[in-house]
């Protein structure tokens, strides 16, 4: 009898269960009667507390177009997960331990980047681990493409398609914060599909000139309105230079919510132009998954029941080139997918006149 645990961690998205499903419903296939599986609670909070339920056939039934994740989730930073305190004790101790309470021959852990970090080290702890990636940023490394990016940048994208006829209407300039606090791929997606005039992501640190530079360019040309899309995580110039400790201090001066308010501040009062700001947040996050997640959630959910078949641990399931391979999960852990300042997209987006408030 093959025992295989299921776990999600990190922050929902979209496509989790059509993961969960594909991995479950491809076991089943393969295995027949001869494999339980077992559904971990809330992420990895769940196998430090012993929290976990047997599965049925019937819990994966009409999961595919459902979003959140069946079986709850939570976060554990992996700075502290060899913390021990009062509360948790050794939470590694604690996780191995939940592991071999339900006598596990396998874990499937669907996650980001802090998961596969912790994913890595249950790994080297002598766990049989196979996971999948998923994160509406994009951001995994050693993988073309994450479950959940896609439907967050439909959702993202729809808003600033909104945006454009109430800009039109009133003659303002828009700004549009988009997710992703170190990364700027979904930013750069929405905003190229959704027609923004100006994109603003981690990656390329803005300046306020060129900022309103832009806008002012679009202004003499005769155009009404402008949008900016812009990333949560976006930084000045300035910002860029300053050490962490500096840039943390600074941030959490700041007299605004967020990164997009002070903008809108400083462009008022640079340009004279009513600003107003929209903030989607976790819409970004929720509802079904898109057709390209769901088909891809489910390629991967496949190749991980067969990871799991030919014993083949240690692997996260990815894309690359088009097709889904193994990739070890030591090339994967630590390790961020940002965007180079000068890739295609990038490009492609200066092309057609988008300025990056780098110019």
């Amino acid at each position: 009898m093959k025992k295989v645990g299921i776990l999600t961690s990190g922050g929902d998205c979209q496509g989790l269960n059509a993961a969960i499903r594909g991995v479950v419903k491809s076991l089943y296939k393969k295995f027949g009667n001869d494999v339980e599986i077992y559904g971990i609670h809330d992420g990895y909070r769940g196998l430090i507390e012993g929290s976990f339920q047997p599965m049925r056939p019937d819990d994966f039934s009409g999961i595919l177009t459902l979003g959140g994740t069946i079986l709850g989730t939570s976060r554990q930073p992996y700075k502290t997960i060899r913390a021990v305190d009062a509360n948790s004790g050794d939470k590694v101790k604690k996780m191995k331990e939940t592991y071999g309470k339900i006598g596990l021959d396998c874990l499937v852990i669907l996650g980001g980047n802090g998961t596969h970090k912790t994913a890595n080290l249950l790994s080297q702890e002598g766990l049989h681990i196979v996971t999948l990636p998923k994160t509406i940023d994009n951001d995994v490394w050693n993988t073309d493409m994450t479950f959940g990016f896609s439907s967050a940048a439909e959702i993202a994208t729809h808003v600033i398609d909104c945006i454009h006829t109430t800009a039109t209407s009133h003659g303002r300039i828009f700004i549009v914060e988009v997710m992703g606090h170190k990364v700027g791929w979904l930013t750069l997606q929405a905003g190229l599909a959704g027609g923004a005039d100006v994109i603003l992501i981690p990656e390329i640190p803005y300046r306020m000139d060129a900022i309103v530079a832009a806008l002012q360019r679009r202004s003499e040309s005769g155009k009404r309105f402008s949008i900016l899309a812009v990333a949560e995580g976006a930084v000045s110039s300035d910002e860029a230079r300053m050490s962490k400790k500096e840039f943390k201090s600074e941030r959490e001066k700041m007299k605004y919510p967020s990164i997009s308010y002070r903008l809108a501040d400083e462009i008022g009062k640079r340009t004279g132009h009513e600003i107003r700001v929209t903030v989607p947040g976790h819409f970004q996050r929720g509802g079904s998954p898109c057709t390209y997640d769901r088909v891809l959630a489910t390629r991967f959910g496949t190749a991980a029941s067969e990871l799991i078949f030919q014993e083949k641990y240690g692997y996260m399931v990815a894309l690359k080139n088009g097709y889904i391979i193994p990739v070890p999960l030591s090339d994967v852990a630590g390790r961020l997918k940002s965007v180079p300042g000068n890739c295609e997209i990038v490009r492609s987006a200066k092309d057609i006149g988008i300025s990056f408030g780098c110019e």
